[in-house]
């Protein structure tokens, strides 16, 4: 998915500690930001990442959460062929479809339950359009920052779906990484964990985790508490390193839906700005004059119309973001 702020913010990010939003206990809770996604009705979209109080959880950059998306309404997604580099587009739904094409001459399709993910590295284009079947579109993009010693890798994308794990009072989708004894076979660049959990009405069950992980988890539905945090739908739930379990508990009476992300606190500063992640000012310059211009990234074949032109670059110099005293 492509950012498509008309003035994307430069962002440098670092992981930090938590600091500047509600907490209970260990938990810190972070609220989203609605971002108009473009089109003609703008389809809006919730980031909890990045924002000022927190930049990263593990190599986990960005995260987008949208829908329940009635597309009769919206338009549902049309985003144009844009550019990426220097990270992992990571695509999951709940509910409906999109067709995804890429300069790799990639043609899948994402679908609920099933995990595209698309690595930019020196640099790839794609584009993502709700196919006309879909009606209601729900779901996350996640973006991963690649670690320096590989952000300049050959792009590539890769499928998988995998099997749903049943416990009492949870079902569970592990995408990457390791949890609840199942464990994703595709590889990352740095340990990270992705999985859908489901809760069922009134369940309270504890994962245990890597305790050199640092963990969120983002809630869709359901009235749910993380550590004996409430953390709202559209929230993101932070838990710093150190926790061996995670217990989540869903008060409602009808099944709560969360995404759980996780990885060691990535020790690099990024840059992030647009569809880009660099290390410098330069790196993002360099991407957007080459994506100007139409080389290094290729050419997304299929697509009915033009691709994303870059925004302007700001002038002014970057300063880093800081959590709030």
């Amino acid at each position: 998915m492509s950012n498509l702020e008309t003035r994307p913010e430069e962002v440098r990010c670092a992981d930090t500690a938590p600091g500047g939003q509600d907490t209970a206990g260990p938990v810190q809770v972070l609220s989203a930001r609605e971002v108009p996604l473009g089109g003609p009705r703008a389809m809006r979209v919730r980031r909890t990442l990045p924002q000022r109080a927190r930049s990263l959880v593990g190599a986990w950059c960005f995260a987008d959460h949208y829908g329940p998306d009635d597309v009769a309404a919206t338009g549902g997604m049309d985003v144009a062929p844009h550019p990426h580099i220097g990270l992992q587009t990571v695509s999951w739904l709940f509910s409906g479809e999109i067709e995804h094409r890429d300069s790799l001459g990639s043609h899948a399709f994402v679908r609920p339950g099933e995990l595209n993910l698309m690595t930019g590295g020196y640099g790839i284009c794609h584009s993502e359009v709700s196919t006309p079947d879909t009606t209601v579109l729900h779901g996350v993009q996640l973006w991963v920052a690649l670690p320096a010693e590989h952000r300049d890798t050959e792009p590539a994308f890769q499928h998988y779906a995998p099997e749903p794990v049943r416990l009492d009072g949870a079902e569970v989708r592990v995408f990457l990484g390791a949890l609840a004894g199942s464990t994703s076979p595709v590889p990352t660049f740095t340990p990270l964990l992705g999985a859908e959990i489901l809760l069922a009405p009134g369940a309270r069950v504890t994962f245990p985790v890597t305790t050199g992980f640092e963990h969120g988890l983002l809630v869709d539905e359901g009235d749910v508490r993380l550590s004996g945090a409430p953390v709202a739908p559209g929230e993101l739930g932070y838990v710093p390193p150190g926790a061996a379990g995670l217990t989540m508990a869903n008060g409602s009476g009808t099944a709560a839906r969360t995404v759980l992300l996780g990885g060691p606190p990535f020790d690099e500063e990024i840059i992030m700005w647009w569809n880009f992640v660099g290390r410098t000012h330069d790196d993002i310059r360099q991407a957007r004059e080459d994506w100007e211009r139409g080389d290094r990234f290729g050419a997304v074949h299929g697509y009915d119309g033009d691709r994303l032109p870059a925004p302007t670059l700001p002038g002014t110099p970057l300063k880093p973001r800081r959590n709030r005293p």
